[in-house]
């Protein structure tokens, strides 16, 4: 019996490409801080000038599925992480972006074969998001670290 699994060890190899919703940016920023300080702490060049991580804004995250799907096609990248979020206001608006993200971006993954991490806060509200992108946890981490673990299983297995 084979066991394969990703690794956080090696990561200087993987190509990332992050894709995030300028729309509630103030909540969107703060989870990129967090993901581009989990992928440094692993060994992933995050500088301007990087080779390995490239970062496209989207205007909302009803976008993030088609310039994912972009992304991935092209080949260049080993994972995508998708940043955003989505705040439920007094319309159902809320439902169908998420929805459509949701359903986008898996689509996307499946079609293509490059993981996507679905990085989308959905909330009740600004405060729930604040405190999922840092004033008690910054998610934004867990989706680099969801990313530097799917590129290297889907290394391992190819």
């Amino acid at each position: 019996m084979a066991t394969i699994e990703g690794k956080f060890t090696n990561s200087s190899t993987l190509r990332i490409a992050i894709v995030i919703a300028r729309f509630n940016d103030l909540i969107s920023n703060k989870l990129l801080s967090g993901c581009l300080d989990c992928l440094s702490r692993h060994g992933i060049n995050v500088s301007e000038t990087s080779p390995q991580l490239d970062i496209a804004w989207v205007p909302g995250s009803f976008e993030l599925p088609m310039v994912s799907q972009s992304l991935a096609r092209n080949g260049k990248y080993d994972v995508i992480i998708t940043l955003g979020a989505v705040i439920r206001g007094d319309t159902p608006h809320f439902d169908v972006v998420v929805s459509e993200a949701s359903k986008g971006i898996a689509t996307v993954s499946r079609e293509t074969g490059v993981p996507i991490i679905f990085g989308v806060l959905t909330t009740d509200s600004m405060q729930q998001a604040l405190e999922r992108a840092g004033i008690k946890n910054n998610l934004g981490w867990s989706y680099a670290l969801q990313a530097i673990e799917m590129g290297s299983l889907m290394q391992a297995i190819s």
